[in-house]
């Protein structure tokens, strides 16, 4: 089975549906997935930020939040130097770069949305 890292973007497009969600399911079936831990925090923020721009959609977006307690993902810590150094190299944010080093670490793909860490990632693997 696939080892897989997914960033903020990806998971939020498939619990809240979004239309990228189309392009990212196939990418991830099957696989074993993992985040750093931090993404829970950028999951719950993006349901902040939906429920502030849509409060007429609470109901909604507080049950796709709910998917997200059902995903597989399993959380792990990164080494905070290596993020530093990744972030700097590719000028990305710090979180950002936790998927990053987080996929280099595991040697596996990262399925983002994100172009800058798209990129960055691409320019990493062989």
């Amino acid at each position: 089975m696939a080892v897989k890292v997914v960033d903020a973007s990806a998971v939020i497009a498939i619990i809240f549906a979004e239309p990228a969600a189309e392009t990212i399911a196939p990418q991830i079936r099957g696989a074993t997935l993992f985040a750093p831990a931090l993404l829970l925090f950028e999951i719950v923020n993006a349901c902040v930020t939906k429920l502030r721009r849509q409060p007429e959609l609470r109901d909604e977006i507080l049950e796709a939040f709910a998917i997200q307690a059902g995903l597989a993902i399993e959380t792990a810590e990164v080494d905070h130097a290596g993020v530093l150094a990744l972030a700097e190299r590719f000028r990305l944010t710090g979180y950002d770069a936790s998927y990053l080093w987080l996929a280099g670490r595991l040697d596996a793909e990262l399925v983002t949305l994100d172009g800058p860490l798209g990129r960055a990632a691409t320019a990493l693997r062989p």
